[in-house]
């Protein structure tokens, strides 16, 4: 198998949600520093236009979107597991609310106040405005909790999740699963990139346990590597997924074989366009051909993304 390539940078939360989880996986991996903010060029010469962060290259395929990169590195390294049975249903869902409610709020809040001047303490002011313009850009189908609003929903969830942690080290269980993962990038984001406004977290010490617990689970072995030698591993290989369903689940009218757009539905809402050669129920893939990658396929999780088919 091909090299697994993340493609992140240091400071995105979903980045770190993914390094922990090779962290706990004991995998080996590349590390493709990108910007943070548009334009992303070589990024988007692999999928096409989406560019939201992480993302995961292996081969030809490219895989957009936590969610459905951490189906891929458990087929890559099934033990320890992310989903251990029997609660793998339950696990899910408090994953994807990490993802999505827990995460915005804990962000609407941390970029509040002072939280905005720790992350541009050491830039300059430009570069605080040409962020805030990109998310702008980025947020145009969201929306945003007010920082009033943020700090009461995101000290409500953080002493639901002490509650889960009553009887046991971690939210669902004895052991780290994907809802710790998920749940645990929005936290570290309050702690780390913006520590003036960390103090939240100290009305829940049961979860500051917790982070310490994930926090050492580590990254994993990293090799540091560049945008030009991930799009020439792209251009050199034939795409051959990971992912292991595959039957064709029509819910649009749309055949295999159409030029068609898959989209985030909310955060960072640019399509990817190319030929669908997947649509099953977990998944979507696009066939696309650049000029410096090559042919890819692009991977997408259906859950939070929208298929439309090109009209001519």
């Amino acid at each position: 198998m091909p090299d697994l390539i993340l493609h992140h940078y240091a400071t995105s939360p979903f980045s770190e949600k993914l390094r922990l989880v090779l962290g706990y996986k004991k995998l080996a991996w590349k590390s493709v520093i990108i910007p943070n903010i548009a334009p992303k060029p070589d990024l988007v010469a692999l999928t096409g236009g989406y560019r939201r962060t992480p993302v995961l290259q292996i081969g030809a395929d490219i895989y957009c979107d936590t969610s459905l990169i951490c189906d891929v590195l458990e087929h890559v390294a099934p033990l320890p597991s992310l989903y251990p049975e029997p609660g793998k249903g339950l696990e899910r869902v408090v994953a994807q609310w990490g993802d999505t409610t827990l995460f915005w709020a804990s962000m609407a809040y941390s970029i509040s106040g002072k939280g905005t001047a720790d992350l541009f303490a050491k830039a300059p002011p430009e570069a605080a405005k040409a962020f805030g313009e990109d998310r702008k850009a980025m947020s145009v189908n969201m929306v945003r909790h007010r920082p009033g609003d943020a700090a009461a929903a995101y000290k409500s969830y953080l002493r639901r999740m002490s509650d889960m942690l009553d009887d046991t080290d971690y939210l669902v269980g004895a052991y780290p699963t994907v809802a710790d993962f998920a749940c645990y990038h929005a936290l570290w984001f309050t702690r780390k990139r913006t520590p003036s406004m960390a103090g939240i977290l100290q009305i829940t010490p049961a979860v500051s346990d917790w982070m310490d617990r994930m926090a050492a689970i580590g990254h994993g072995t990293m090799e540091t590597f560049d945008a030009a030698q991930a799009l020439a591993v792209a251009a050199a290989n034939t795409p051959h997924t990971l992912l292991s369903d595959s039957t064709f689940q029509d819910e649009h009218g749309i055949p295999l074989g159409t030029r068609v757009t898959v989209a985030a539905e909310s955060f960072g809402p640019e399509p990817s366009e190319g030929e669908l050669m997947a649509a099953t129920r977990t998944h979507y893939t696009l066939r696309r051909t650049d000029p410096r990658a090559g042919t890819v396929h692009v991977h997408f999780p259906r859950i939070g993304y929208t298929l439309r088919k090109v009209e001519a």
